[in-house]
């Protein structure tokens, strides 16, 4: 580990979710909203909203977070209520409102837990964001108060290369004025985060939370560390 001068990493799912893929997150803000979904009812709604929100300019740079999930959780709603799937009455009755502070609250747990160990290897390495995200991504980072670890932030939406392109974290490489070699990539998902990096030459470290498939889940990997804490200590054998 003494090679790595710099550190590339992802957000969504690493930073603000323990790990997790955020689909599990927002359905259990279903659940504390007491609504109750069949699973592939759920995943439908969850990737129609997802795909609106690529397809249309519905999420603004000046958006937070919570703004961002009060705007995701109503297409959602919609797209169910207009499939026959939930009552018109639920776009009004406080349930949009719900899981979105839920999802929101959940965010900031998991980035406060993550601030430290953010802060302490900041110190010591130079640091870029390279995420999938809405074009907003500034701002999240800067409501969660982590903006200040960061050199430079490559968002999908707004360099126009998404993951898993390999590409993207060239592009944070460059950045951080670095060699891939002495780079490593810390994040949540195998497929667009572990093996694009890896296949450029970054180090990597995976952050294994719950995923999106059961073959995510039941996947495996050398990067695979236990979780974020763990990295200052890693970084340093």
């Amino acid at each position: 580990m003494e090679n790595i001068k710099g550190l590339i990493f992802d957000y969504g799912g690493t930073i603000d979710s323990f790990g997790h893929h955020w689909s599990h997150i927002i359905e259990e803000g279903y659940h504390a909203a007491g609504i109750e979904l069949e699973l592939p009812v759920f995943r439908d709604a969850y990737v129609y909203a997802e795909r609106a929100l690529a397809r249309e300019r519905i999420i603004l740079p000046v958006d937070n977070f919570l703004t961002l999930m009060l705007k995701k959780v109503r297409i959602e709603l919609q797209w169910l209520v207009d499939n026959g799937h939930l009552p018109a009455s639920v776009m009004t009755d406080g349930s949009c409102d719900t899981i979105a502070r839920y999802c929101y609250d959940y965010a900031a747990r998991s980035v406060n837990a993550a601030r430290p160990v953010l802060a302490r290897l900041a110190d010591r390495y130079p640091m870029v964001l390279v995420s999938n995200f809405y074009g907003n991504v500034e701002e999240v980072l800067r409501d969660f108060d982590i903006r200040r670890y960061f050199r430079g932030i490559i968002e999908s939406a707004v360099v126009g290369v998404r993951k898993p392109d390999p590409r993207i974290f060239m592009l944070g490489v460059v950045a951080l004025g670095l060699e891939p070699q002495q780079v490593m990539v810390v994040g949540d998902s195998l497929r667009k985060d572990i093996l694009p990096a890896r296949s450029i030459g970054c180090a990597t470290a995976w952050i294994k939370g719950r995923g999106w498939t059961a073959d995510e889940d039941a996947a495996t990997d050398p990067a695979l560390i236990a979780g974020l804490e763990i990295l200052p200590e890693m970084l340093q054998a």
